[in-house]
């Protein structure tokens, strides 16, 4: 079992930045994939970003157009989430999920383990 807690969310002007945080713990969290997906009011759970368990390879979404960067620190059992250039449309829940495996996947239904979420909101 793998217990995630995000943070970092908070309120921040287009154009802006902030750092979401990811911390786990629980049996082998740092041998898993890790990944990012968000959640907007009356919409679907989409994929933002994943990590290997290295963190040797990563996937983005492609409407991000490297605004974001996800990262991992395995001695601190955390991954996070840099996010660069937000924009209005950025707004939603932001979770952190965990995979059974080393290795990523865009697909949410890949993921065993999910935290409650961090609301980040953008203003135009």
């Amino acid at each position: 079992q793998v217990q995630l807690v995000e943070s970092g969310g908070g309120l921040v002007q287009a154009g802006g930045s902030l750092r979401l945080s990811c911390a786990a713990s629980g049996r082998g969290s740092s041998t898993k994939a890790m990944g990012w997906f968000r959640q907007a009011p009356g919409k679907e759970r989409e994929f933002v970003a994943a990590i290997n368990w290295s963190g040797g390879s990563t996937n983005y979404a492609e409407f991000l157009k490297g605004r974001f960067t996800i990262s991992r620190d395995n001695a601190k059992n955390t991954v996070y989430l840099q996010m660069n250039g937000l924009l209005p449309e950025d707004t939603a829940v932001y979770h952190c999920a965990a995979a059974p495996l080393g290795i990523t996947s865009k697909d949410r239904a890949f993921y065993a383990y999910w935290g409650q979420g961090t609301q980040v909101t953008v203003s135009s």
